[in-house]
């Protein structure tokens, strides 16, 4: 497996004409996108909540939690965000990636189109 890096918007949704592009690390294994709190509090983007994660050596941390805007090439979505701290690398999670309608091809690492499937009741 490799690492995948693509650059990406995040917009404020109350102002999604103003969009800040960074270098995310694409993680599939993460289910929130993380983006510097410097950089959501200068788009106007404001924490609603907090919750605490567990690290892979099993240390504890709580952040904040707000919504955001991904815009990656044509697509936009909303997603949940967390505001990163110093040390915390921007990564681009599970839930905005399908938000965008998209998946990370495990073998060329490139993003690709998710099958989008619709269930129908009879």
């Amino acid at each position: 497996m490799g690492i995948t890096h693509i650059r990406a918007g995040i917009a404020n949704p109350s102002r999604p004409s103003k969009i800040t592009s960074i270098e995310f690390l694409v993680d599939t294994g993460a289910v929130f996108s993380i983006v510097p709190a410097s950089i959501l509090r200068k788009l106007g983007i404001r924490p609603h909540s907090s919750r605490t994660f567990t690290l892979a050596d099993g240390t504890e941390i709580t952040r904040r939690i707000g919504a955001a805007i991904f815009v990656l090439g044509k697509e936009k979505a909303a997603s949940p965000v967390i505001f990163g701290k110093k040390g915390d690398s921007p990564l681009l999670g599970t839930i905005s990636l399908e938000s965008l309608g998209l998946m990370l091809d495990p073998l060329k690492r490139v993003l690709r189109p998710l099958p989008m499937v619709l269930g129908r009741v009879s």
